[in-house]
């Protein structure tokens, strides 16, 4: 028999990129939280009960309210590190294959708004984490080593600044896309430096390495998957208005010092590619080529 991709996660955003991938094996279950919830052992072994050897199950289900989790802890990490737990304790007894997506925040780094020097080289997936400085950072570290602790043989993606970019969506390519239509000028900071990752891209990606490494290549590994390159949010804000065909110097500039929020957010929480490719994975393209697929409404691709 066939083995069968379960999609934990699969109403949010990395989800549904995965579900409207040309590349989603034939036979998937994509699991939203109406079907399982992944903080109750109970629900999660009720929504997995046919798992077997040979199933991938790709967990994308997260607590991911950065700002919210530094008053909601508890939930955060229920979510977090307990989810996952619950799902690598079902792949452990079961056989299956476990891949997790996990983020850049994980790495301690320094805030935007710490003094001293500034990291300026990308993170590679042995380098130390340190104390990541938010809540949510802390969860999905604390979620990444309950994984490995109760199934060794699962698989982490970290990825980072996943967006879609359509203009009725929630992330900052939309929300820029927005304010450019009703704002003169839009603030945005430039000393926050990291990797924008298009949903679809990164869904793609996720599709090879489901489809590349059957026989568990990769088993107990992390792996990092964002789009090349590295730029600022300011950056990103002045590439959406070129796209939309507006002024980029409506983007004014800012501090994080100008803009605080609840949870401190990184300086440079770059991500290298290099464990990725060394997986004989495709690398994924150019942040700016992904975003001028994002803002056209084209899917992923690797040119």
């Amino acid at each position: 028999m066939s083995s069968t991709t379960y999609i934990v996660g699969a109403g949010g955003q990395l989800g549904k990129a995965l579900r409207a991938s040309d590349k989603a094996p034939a036979r998937l279950h994509g699991l939203t939280s109406a079907d399982i919830d992944i903080v109750d052992a109970t629900s999660v072994a009720d929504a997995l009960a046919g798992l077997g050897p040979g199933d991938v199950v790709l967990n994308c289900a997260a607590y991911t309210d950065v700002d919210g989790a530094q008053t909601d802890s508890g939930r955060a990490f229920a979510v977090n590190r307990d989810g996952p737990g619950h799902l690598a304790r079902m792949s452990a007894t079961t056989g299956a294959r476990l891949i997790h997506v996990s983020t850049d925040y994980v790495f301690a780094g320094a805030a935007a708004t710490d003094e001293g020097p500034r990291r300026s080289t990308p993170y590679e997936p042995g380098d130390v984490t340190g104390e990541p400085e938010t809540v949510y950072g802390a969860s999905k570290l604390a979620g990444e080593r309950a994984v490995f602790e109760i199934d060794p043989r699962a698989t982490v993606v970290r990825t980072a600044w996943v967006y879609t970019g359509g203009p009725a969506s929630t992330d900052f390519v939309g929300t820029m896309r927005r304010l450019e239509a009703v704002r003169r000028d839009v603030t945005v900071v430039d000393d926050q430096t990291g990797s924008p990752t298009y949903a679809p891209d990164l869904a793609d990606g996720l599709w090879e390495l489901v489809a590349a490494d059957p026989d568990g290549s990769t088993a107990g590994a992390v792996l990092h998957a964002t789009n090349a390159g590295s730029v600022s949010w300011y950056q990103v804000a002045r590439a959406v208005f070129e796209e939309v065909g507006a002024d980029p110097e409506r983007v004014r500039p800012c501090s994080t010092d100008e803009f605080p929020r609840p949870a401190p957010r990184p300086a440079y929480s770059v991500l290298s590619g290099a464990s990725w490719a060394s997986a004989g994975l495709t690398p994924l393209r150019d942040w700016r080529a992904a975003l001028h697929a994002a803002v056209a409404g084209r899917r992923a691709g690797r040119g």
